[in-house]
């Protein structure tokens, strides 16, 4: 049997483009994968989703639009897809040795943020650690924090956060920054902005919630201690794009190239949310995408038939 729709991904654009697919009488088949409900399960609270005026928690949002898609007709396996075959239609998708058919494709894999992998961070994640300012900055008004990196991101992170925090620690590795000339200069020139130069984490402290990082001078070996309630993490995104090179368009960072809407390169295969988008990465955003892409494989279908 051939699904008219797959949805590879279960995160706000997976979820989304899933309701919208379902509610058009589509049936989409979506492939949650290992890590359902994707970056939002590692949330603690979500403020700034439309309609929910006092909050919700990351997971419980998620759960609310997988039982949305659900309740419409979505088919929603849990298993992670390990290979696909876009060079011919049928599309053909694996999960292990067990093989899929499909007429078109949303490819909703999201993307990872990068982690620096230090003792604490696990721990602390989504209790004071984050890997997005626009989303939890708000959460540190009154109190001091850090930001991890050197790059653009990094500055608009710390650009961003100086609208709560009352100082906000640039933690770089080198004794100059990777940024433009200009993002460097708003950044050093800031009053509610400093920099440690030659500084790595070597750990996140706190009990519960975040209460510092333990840093490490690299030109001295030397260790020292920097209180801050928040720790956000700026040294890049990873798309989950590994399954599809060679077989699908991805820029210079790897994420999915799409044009006349959320198209990819393989017409009949489109792409939503943090996969396609290296800007915005919100969830907001991402289900936005997901609506576009469900309603561009609509118009997809209804044109091959």
């Amino acid at each position: 049997m051939t699904d008219r729709v797959a949805i590879i991904g279960s995160g706000p654009a997976g979820l989304t483009a899933a309701i919208y697919a379902a509610r058009a009488d589509l049936a989409p088949r979506v492939f949650e994968g290992l890590e359902a409900g994707g970056q939002l399960m590692l949330t603690t609270e979500v403020e700034n989703y439309p309609g929910f005026p006092d909050g919700v928690m990351g997971p419980e949002l998620m759960e609310l639009l997988r039982r949305q898609a659900g309740r419409f007709g979505a088919q929603l396996e849990p298993a992670e897809v390990t290979r696909v075959d876009f060079s011919r239609r049928p599309f053909l998708i694996w999960v292990d040795d067990r093989e899929y058919q499909a007429d078109s494709v949303i490819v909703a894999t999201g993307a990872a943020a990068r982690w620096l992998g230090v003792p604490g961070e696990d721990q602390l994640r989504g209790r004071g650690v984050s890997a997005c300012a626009t989303c939890d900055g708000f959460f540190f008004k009154g109190q001091p924090v850090a930001v991890v990196g050197g790059g653009d991101s990094a500055m608009e992170e710390a650009l961003f956060l100086t609208k709560f925090a009352t100082l906000v620690t640039v933690i770089h590795r080198r004794d100059t920054l990777r940024a433009t000339a200009i993002m460097a200069r708003r950044v050093q020139e800031h009053p509610k902005i400093r920099v440690r130069w030659n500084s790595v984490v070597e750990e996140v402290l706190g009990n519960g919630t975040v209460a510092g990082v333990r840093l490490r001078d690299t030109a001295t070996g030397q260790t020292s201690d920097l209180a801050v309630q928040g720790v956000f993490v700026a040294i890049g995104h990873d798309p989950r794009t590994e399954l599809f090179r060679g077989q699908l368009g991805l820029d210079d960072k790897g994420y999915l190239r799409t044009q006349s809407g959320t198209m990819t390169s393989v017409p009949g295969v489109f792409g939503a949310g943090d996969v396609v988008d290296s800007t915005y990465r919100q969830a907001v955003t991402a289900a936005g995408m997901g609506a576009r892409a469900a309603i561009d494989v609509g118009h997809w279908l209804e044109a091959q038939e």
